[in-house]
């Protein structure tokens, strides 16, 4: 298994900076191109809820990501120390089409997540949330 860190700071203009390195290695990993383009999203996903809703918008604040690569999946770590999250409902998409007042404003995010990705979970733990999320490179 392949496995790199990448470190950046609660700032959403660096989202697309590791995304970026992110994708560089999984193409040096010989990832799938619509396996790395399912990961770029989620990733875009989890850290805008990390800045937003963890670290309630302030910048400076420390998120590791840990990228594992196998023969048979890519596996992403998103460490940080902000707001733990307390809602762990899946998150489900459910409106009326015809209706665009009822469709969801927020919260799609988890439920992109959730529906690209083979596998997700969520740990805190003495300060430390873990978001974390797989996927197949071969399904």
């Amino acid at each position: 298994m392949s496995i790199n860190k990448f470190s950046i700071t609660s700032e959403y203009h660096n989202i697309n900076l590791v995304n970026k390195k992110i994708k560089a290695f999984c193409l040096d990993e010989h990832v799938p191109i619509n396996v790395i383009d399912a990961i770029e999203i989620c990733i875009t996903e989890a850290l805008n809820n990390v800045i937003k809703h963890s670290y309630e918008g302030k910048s400076g604040n420390k998120i590791d990501l840990i990228v594992g690569i196998s023969s048979t999946k890519i596996d992403i770590d998103i460490l940080e120390t902000g707001l733990p999250r307390t809602n762990f409902d899946k998150p489900k998409l459910e409106f009326d089409p015809n209706d665009i007042n009822s469709a969801p404003e927020g919260g799609m995010g988890l439920y992109i997540i959730d529906s690209l990705m083979n596998s997700t979970s969520y740990s805190s733990k003495n300060g430390l949330n873990i978001t974390s999320f797989s996927k197949n490179l071969h399904d």
